[in-house]
């Protein structure tokens, strides 16, 4: 086994070199507005691009978290699978996780805990070269840095199983949850916005039937964590929403982004 989950998409989807990743989320937080509601952050819906596209989005949700909760003490990163076929979901059971700035130590008690009680969970480890999940990792370590993580990728799964696994991880209030999506893909600008407004109403009503028609490469742990908020009565705070199109020019294919933060109103 591997001792580290190694950094796959470092110098892709974000920098390899940690001043020049700091400078990128120093310059989101220069941008970052006052933000006007109060919550109690349990769980994040952040996007995964390249940083240039979505960075600032998913920022939001991080620096929001970060300035309401300074007892986070884990962090359970779930995404799709882009690369490979998967049966359930992987977790990983590495030591570490490389980011630029530094690694990351994986709570692999937890994450053998976890794997114990449910049966769709198992251990790939081609599995773990996944943007959706990665991409989150140094925004952890920038904004938490004495959490621990658990990294999962699922692939061949019921929203209802993963809604279970999030049920569980809500047990310690000091465990944050962060489901890795982007919106819709390859539209034009126009029909982007109409299909994902759908989608961003669906989560700021905690809707599970509008959702089924939500267009998100992660809406399947949408629905989970949206499951899971209804149940624990959690409250949905829309943070912002954009499309590649602000950053490359091109309205005639774009893809969709958007952050929330869930949790109980204080």
């Amino acid at each position: 086994m591997h001792k580290y989950r190694k950094a796959s998409v470092a110098g892709m989807f974000y920098p390899d070199n940690c001043s020049e990743l700091k400078h990128y989320i120093s310059h989101f937080d220069k941008a970052t507005p006052t933000f006007t509601q109060d919550l109690f952050p349990r769980a994040l819906i952040v996007p995964h691009a390249g940083y240039i596209y979505s960075g600032y989005t998913a920022n939001l949700a991080y620096a929001y978290t970060a300035s309401r909760r300074c007892d986070i003490e884990r962090v359970v990163v779930i995404g799709p699978s882009h690369r490979v076929y998967i049966a359930g979901a992987s977790i990983a059971f590495f030591d570490a996780y490389h980011t630029p700035c530094g690694d990351i130590t994986i709570d692999l008690s937890y994450a053998h805990a976890l794997q114990k009680k449910f049966a769709f969970l198992d251990f790939h480890p081609n599995a773990h070269e996944e943007h959706s999940t990665e991409v989150q990792m140094p925004f952890i370590h920038h904004y938490f840095k004495k959490a621990n993580v658990v990294e999962i990728v699922y692939g061949d799964i019921t929203y209802g199983e993963l809604s279970s696994l999030i049920n569980e991880v809500l047990k310690d209030d000091k465990t944050l949850i962060v489901i890795s999506t982007d919106l819709s893909h390859f539209h034009t600008e126009e029909e982007a916005n109409r299909r994902d407004t759908f989608c961003i109403n669906a989560i700021n009503t905690l809707d599970l039937h509008a959702l089924e028609n939500c267009e998100a490469c992660g809406k399947l742990g949408v629905k989970a964590l949206v499951h899971s908020a209804r149940l624990h009565a959690f409250k949905p705070y829309f943070l912002d929403y954009r499309t590649s199109y602000a950053r490359s020019g091109d309205a005639s294919r774009v893809v969709g982004y958007t952050s929330f933060v869930l949790g109980c109103a204080t």
